[in-house]
């Protein structure tokens, strides 16, 4: 385990990846307790179908997504509160009326634009890997200020949550407060949908908090035990996804499901224990009025003997570097996601030599008859279709046949063409390999 975990946070991109997502489940967790106990928790589903919608128009007009969406979710989420105050339409009627608007806008924007590309099943699927740096700034940033206005305001929404009429008797702006509630929420709900996806984000906010209600029954305790719910299940669902290679938004709503379950086996087990305390407590006074009567020198016996517990560690951890301090290797465990990573921060790795096995490839593209070269693996495009992914190469020596699994050793450049920016190899080695790796990769 402790060498699977080093491993994991060897890359530097999935180390960005948890920390962000730690602050989000967090965050969630701490909103999702006033937002079930006020029975307004589907608003998170309602707001990330906003947030897919927004997703979806900044995509289109190529814009940075997370200034869109804010802004618009916030509005959306403070337009949700005027419509469910006036009466006219009840609170899951008006969150149904603007998701569904805001999803069916998107999806016209797609199909008129960009089409269904990885990017927007990104959105819709979640994928907490391709995230840049800056969004990973920006992120730490809306969280740590949603972490400091929940706990300034804490006091504010524990009032407006419980008994709306009494806050408002006793002086407390509840339309003011709730709006807080619902900006908080929006902010936490664009930033989550990057790792959760836009279908299962709203799992954030339900599962830890109903998870924590089956033991605890006060405010403070099921706040305390929703945000310690929350981290840990999102931890524990990104490490499963790494070893198995699975969805990690999936990976982590499936973990709040066994949580649930497991606490509510637990409280029903509570339950049947307080219905026979009657019964054991004349069985523990026996138990104890046996035990004094019993001999001390089985305990005596027991405190003057000597014991030893003997532990025998085999072998050594690891160190997890990637090849060497100058060589940056890309291996076949999370071979998409490195590469992803190349792509999105190439400032990270530009200059520097990286070195990975493939499949040699060679295209003709048609934008000026020219041929270039790859060195490639399959992984996961778009709703279940293949994708490349790998590097363009340059070498001064003889290539090697198509579909040659190669080792490729080089360093990575940028090169300007017909107006665009590319990345490839300048390769110092190209090696044909008898041995052959996964031609398929999922992550």
């Amino acid at each position: 385990m402790i060498n699977t975990l080093l491993e994991m946070f060897s890359y530097a991109f999935l180390v960005r990846a948890v920390i962000v997502g730690l602050l989000v489940a967090l965050c969630a967790a701490l909103l999702g307790v006033s937002l079930v106990l006020k029975r307004y928790s589907m608003i998170g589903d309602g707001l990330s179908h906003v947030g897919f919608g927004s997703l979806a128009i900044a995509t289109a007009m190529n814009l940075a997504p997370l200034t869109i969406s804010i802004p618009v979710c916030v509005l959306a989420a403070f337009l949700l509160l005027r419509i469910s105050e006036s009466g006219r339409i009840k609170g899951d009627a008006a969150i149904a009326l603007i998701s569904t608007g805001a999803i069916a806008i998107g999806v016209v924007v797609i199909s008129l634009t960009t089409g269904l590309n990885t990017d927007v099943c990104n959105y819709l699927f979640g994928s907490i890997l391709a995230m840049n740096k800056g969004d990973v700034k920006l992120s730490i940033a809306l969280a740590a200020a949603v972490l400091v206005l929940f706990a300034f305001f804490y006091n504010k929404i524990f009032a407006v949550t419980f008994d709306e009429n009494f806050a408002k008797a006793t002086g407390v702006k509840i339309g003011a407060y709730n709006m807080i509630i619902a900006f908080l929420t929006a902010i936490t709900i664009v930033l989550g949908m990057r790792m959760m996806g836009a279908l299962l984000i709203s799992s954030l906010i339900i599962f830890p908090a109903l998870t924590s209600m089956r033991l605890c029954k006060w405010w403070k305790s099921v706040t305390v035990c929703s945000a310690a719910v929350s981290v840990l299940c999102f931890f524990a669902g990104v490490v499963i996804s790494y070893v198995y290679a699975t969805p990690t938004g999936a990976s982590v709503v499936i973990i709040n499901i066994i949580a649930f379950l497991l606490f509510w086996a637990v409280n029903e087990v509570k339950g049947r224990i307080k219905k026979m305390k009657k019964l054991i407590a004349p069985l523990a006074c026996l138990a104890l009025l046996l035990s004094a009567c019993a001999k001390p020198s089985a305990g005596e016996a027991a405190r003057n003997g000597n014991g030893s517990i003997a532990v025998n560690i085999q072998g050594e951890i690891p160190k997890p570097a990637d090849l060497s301090d100058e060589v940056f290797e890309i291996r076949e465990k999370m071979f998409v996601a490195q590469m992803n990573d190349i792509y999105i921060n190439p400032a990270d790795y530009l200059g520097k030599t990286i070195k990975y096995e493939g499949l040699f490839k060679n295209y003709t593209w048609e934008r000026n008859g020219e041929t270039y070269y790859y060195v490639i693996r399959y992984g996961p495009g778009c709703c279940g279709t293949d994708g490349d992914c790998g590097l363009e190469i340059v070498w001064d020596g003889e290539y090697p046949a198509v579909d040659d699994w190669v080792e490729c050793v080089g360093v990575l450049e940028e090169y300007e063409e017909l107006g665009a920016t590319y990345l490839r190899l300048g390769l110092t080695s190209l090696t044909v390999l008898d041995v052959r790796g996964a031609e398929y990769v999922e992550q």
